[in-house]
């Protein structure tokens, strides 16, 4: 071997690239373990390669990847037995930033198959090193080397390196990371572990980092009983041949509920799964699994991994995954999802629009074909997957014009209908006389019990939306069906639809009607309570306190982050609308009672009961209408 070392400058456009590696190139420091793994993996695959197209005659033995580090040396190597490298190559490639041994590689073998397959850029991600390294030295022996012979790489992060010969038994490449004092946090087994779980875990060659002991038989003992001994064997820390790799006719349904266990080690089972495998107009494969989704919006927008031949990218996928599809958990790869030199963010561009629109088209016809498959069981999901449903109705048009056939409304009996079918089902009695269907809605069946009890009791349905989206869904099914007004049954426009009766005269005079008026004001005392004396029913509620749709609907949408109008709506105090029953008993004894402050005492009493059955009675409030309660009862 020769002793005299070749000096050099690296051919960069300019002397500050080292320092915008450092600071700006990548948003983590701990990436650059990422970068030169997967530049290990390309390196290990384009050898597989040139075996499969006889370039390469020799034997490809153990390909594994081995990651290890000295703690007292401040090392940390990547080790491969792939390709390799001469020192000209390491000239080319290395120093020559700019330039990419991909483009050679696809001219030379361009006709021999699918050669992107096998195209790392060992280029800029390699310098990544430089972020917590000193000094980087390549060590490698290419597969066209003779016997030891190999090429030593050094350089301390300035435009300046040094290449020498030297001697290496095996071929491959071996990067040596000397690392500064300000990342000595990456010389530690369970933070280079963690690194590698996070990005390498799906790496198509196996990735060796150290040894773990296991426990094997070792025949028995004397009764028979089988003995173990401990066995000390490489940890791998990857799954080579990951679930979204493998065509969906392979596998099982415990093959999917097994993986989702893997990325999701505490999580309840998904409800069901969508495998993609796509490989025209662009390559994407990967599984999506719809998981159980609490009614309180929980949305956690990091549950999709996105990889690019396997290699982790990153979990914020906003631009591949359309919103309402981010509540979904599970794994896209794609090589054709453009990326920045540091792999770390996506770009917008058609192939990112084509691959949403793409996903967008699956879910929508998977749900579909469980729709039509097996309606009974559809239903049983329903309320485990509307919120999908319901957020990519009201976020994406093309997904809503699929959804609507078979989006579920169910009613407070617990029966499903479709759009079409529910309108069949009410238009005949449920119209106002404008024409207009009214669907009736509860928000929450249980506060509202009484006025569903009256809407049910004069044949009116009632639909339950209670979902954190609801409020937004209405507006959006208002604008798209024909002739259709939604109204919460407690609202002061249902007071009037279902109880209000021109035939029905009140029994007070209009003198009394307006004593009674003054009587509710002074016990009310609050001037966002609007108090009207009505002629209803005698069976009807002595006073009902609703707040109109309008408002209640802009309330509503403030709360659920509607924004803008709804906003400025939801800093608004409440106004309410407080009917007074005119022909109810317990309304003619106010009248009746001996005193002004029995009057009004009484008045309060009915007005609290009607606070209380919505849920508005609170506080002071509250404690001071059990104590009139326990004395009016005394």
């Amino acid at each position: 071997m020769a002793e005299v070392a070749e000096k050099g400058t690296i051919s960069i456009h300019t002397e500050n690239i080292f320092p915008i590696i450092k600071k700006f190139l990548y948003s983590d420091h701990e990436i650059f373990l990422r970068e030169l793994v997967s530049n290990a993996v390309d390196a290990t695959q384009k050898l597989k390669k040139l075996a499969s197209l006889g370039e390469f005659n020799g034997e490809l033995g153990d390909l594994k990847i081995e990651v290890s580090f000295d703690k007292e040396k401040k090392t940390i190597t990547v080790s491969d037995k792939g390709l390799g490298m001469t020192g000209e190559e390491i000239k080319k490639y290395i120093n020559q930033i700019a330039f990419s041994g991909a483009a050679e590689f696809v001219e030379k073998f361009k006709d021999k198959g699918d050669a992107k397959d096998i195209i790392g850029k060992f280029g800029l991600g390699f310098y990544s090193a430089f972020m917590v390294a000193e000094n980087v030295e390549i060590i490698s022996r290419s597969f066209k080397a003779e016997e030891n012979e190999a090429a030593r790489w050094i350089c301390d992060g300035s435009t300046e390196f040094e290449l020498s010969q030297t001697s290496k038994s095996e071929r491959g490449t071996d990067v040596i990371l000397h690392v500064n004092a300000d990342s000595e946090e990456f010389l530690d087994e369970f933070r280079l572990k963690g690194i590698l779980e996070k990005y390498c875990k799906f790496l198509p060659v196996e990735i060796k980092f150290g040894t773990k002991q296991e426990q094997e038989e070792d025949g028995v003992d004397k009764d028979g009983k089988p003995q173990f001994k401990s066995v000390t064997k490489d940890r791998i820390i990857n799954n080579p041949a990951p679930l979204w790799a493998k065509a969906p006719n392979e596998l099982k349904d415990e093959d999917y509920l097994k993986f989702y266990k893997e990325l999701y080690p505490f999580s309840e089972d998904p409800l069901f799964w969508i495998h993609l495998n796509v490989d025209y107009p662009f390559t994407l494969t990967g599984v999506l699994y719809f998981p159980k989704v609490k009614n309180d919006f929980e949305l956690q927008k990091n549950k999709i991994q996105l990889y690019s031949r396997q290699v982790f990218i990153t979990d914020e996928v906003k631009d591949v995954v359309p919103d309402f599809l981010m509540l979904l958990h599970g794994v896209l790869d794609s090589p054709d999802i453009p990326l920045n030199v540091s792999r770390s963010y996506l770009q917008s561009d058609s192939n990112v629009k084509k691959i949403s629109q793409h996903i967008t088209k699956k879910v929508a016809d998977k749900l579909q074909e469980m729709f039509k498959k097996d309606r009974a069981d559809f239903e049983k999901k329903w309320d485990d997957i509307n919120i999908f449903v319901k957020y990519g109705m009201i976020s994406d048009e093309k997904f809503y014009d699929k959804a609507k056939d078979y989006a579920l409304l169910k009613n407070t009996q617990k029966n499903y209908f479709t759009f079409t079918e529910y309108n069949e089902k009410v238009k005949a009695t449920q119209t106002d006389k404008d024409g207009n269907t009214i669907y009736l809605y509860s928000s929450d069946a249980a506060k509202q019990h009484s006025f569903i009890e009256l809407a049910n009791n004069k044949a009116y349905d009632v639909i339950v939306l209670d979902g954190v989206l609801d409020s937004h869904l209405v507006n959006t099914l208002e604008q798209k069906l024909e002739k259709v007004q939604f109204r919460r049954v407690d609202s002061d426009t249902i007071d009037k639809l279902i109880v209000k009766d021109e035939n029905i005269e009140s029994v007070l005079s209009k003198e009394d009607q307006d004593k009674l008026k003054a009587i509710f004001d002074k016990a009310i005392s609050n001037a966002s309570m609007n108090v009207s004396i009505d002629s209803l029913s005698p069976d009807y509620l002595p006073v009902s306190v609703t707040m109109s749709e309008w408002a209640r609907r802009m309330k509503d949408m403030a709360r659920t982050g509607g924004g803008g109008m709804y906003g400025f709506m939801g800093n608004m105090p409440d106004q309410y609308s407080v009917s007074v029953n005119s022909n109810h008993k317990i309304i003619s004894k106010i009248l009746k009672a001996e005193s002004e402050e029995q009057q009004t005492k009484i008045a309060k009493q009915a007005f609290d009961l009607a606070l209380l059955s919505q849920g508005l009675l609170t506080g002071a409030d509250l404690t001071e209408f059990v104590k009139r309660s326990v004395e009016l009862v005394a």
